[in-house]
């Protein structure tokens, strides 16, 4: 990571915004970020409330990287990206995707606490049936599923032909024997949190626990450090977001565009699930993929959105704390391996 700059210089260029969204995601209606402005141009801070601070410590580190850091050789300059479909009952699919303009790949929330299985496979069928048969589709269960329940899933999912399941249960060993079941099934394993959320980040490729990986860039502390993950996993990755604005999403696109191979469609679509953004030219995918570039903060839309004062205030506070253990040196060592 960069050399940390002084706390008096984040709070001068913090700005804290609150975009509702255009449809309900993992129970959130409106997405917060704190926006910082470094030599390299916008970056954002915005890991999610319930964090805690030692956890969010590293998406500072992440946004501090974007914003002061050294930037990323790059090997391409547009991203293909997938609609990212929320647990929305069938009847909204089509709404919900419209937003994301023509797509070839969807990632659809399953495992949404107070749901059923047969809510998941209405949802998936739903969406087989908008794309046709040459559309991918993969789920994402967040960890929702023990194994047992993960393996019905998947018998009930087959008829769809996924392209991968991702993080179907919650821990590693889970997963590792959720993947012995499924060997001969050709359905692949993709860890999500066992990589963004673990204390050692490469234990799931050790224990041969997945195919691929989930990689975003704050919660691993920026880009650097996620491209030392995907390197040391030896595995297939994924880019994707954590329902950022567009300025996060520009970060997670340089990860993308520095990676050396990418086979896989990219969540980094999400731009299209805010109602709102912060900036006038937001990344919205455009036949399927995502411009590589900076994105430059308006300032009427910073006061248009701009979050009520009680949040400020706790954003405020929140990166104070943050940047204090990033200056004792805490905060990024679980998740930036060298």
């Amino acid at each position: 990571m960069t050399g940390l700059p002084d706390v008096a210089e984040l709070r001068r260029t913090a700005h804290v915004v609150a975009l509702p969204l255009a449809a309900r995601f993992r129970g959130v209606d409106v997405r917060e970020a704190l926006l910082l402005r470094g030599p390299n141009g916008w970056t954002e801070f915005a890991p999610f409330p319930e964090y805690a601070d030692d956890e969010a410590a590293t998406w500072l580190a992440a946004a501090i990287d974007f914003g002061w850091g050294d930037e990323p050789d790059l090997v391409r300059d547009v991203v293909p990206v997938n609609a990212t479909l929320p647990a929305v009952g069938p009847e909204r699919v089509a709404e919900v995707l419209d937003r994301f303009g023509a797509t070839r790949t969807v990632k659809i929330k399953v495992a949404e606490r107070g749901q059923t299985l047969a809510d998941d496979v209405a949802r998936v069928r739903a969406v087989r049936e908008r794309l046709g048969p040459a559309g991918r589709l993969r789920v994402d269960a967040n960890g929702g599923w023990g194994v047992d329940e993960a393996e019905r899933a998947a018998h009930e999912l087959s008829p769809f032909d996924l392209e991968y399941l991702e993080q179907p249960c919650a821990t590693v060993p889970e997963l590792a024997e959720l993947r012995t079941r499924l060997r001969d099934w050709d359905l692949p394993i993709a860890a999500d949190e066992s990589v963004r959320k673990a204390a050692d980040p490469l234990l799931v490729a050790r224990e041969g626990a997945a195919d691929l990986l989930v990689v975003k860039a704050a919660p691993l502390g920026g880009i650097a450090a996620a491209l030392r993950i995907v390197a040391g996993s030896g595995m297939p990755a994924v880019v994707s977001s954590a329902l950022d604005t567009s300025i996060g999403l520009a970060m997670g696109a340089r990860l993308a565009a520095a990676l050396p191979d990418l086979a896989f469609d990219c969540g980094l679509g999400t731009a299209a699930l805010l109602a709102a953004d912060v900036t006038a030219h937001p990344l919205l995918p455009r036949e399927g993929r995502i411009p590589v570039e900076r994105v430059d903060a308006d300032p009427d839309l910073l006061d248009r959105w701009v979050a009520p004062a009680d949040r400020r205030d706790w954003w405020h506070a929140r990166l104070d704390r943050c940047a204090e253990l990033l200056a004792e040196g805490q905060g990024v060592g679980a998740t930036s391996p060298e």
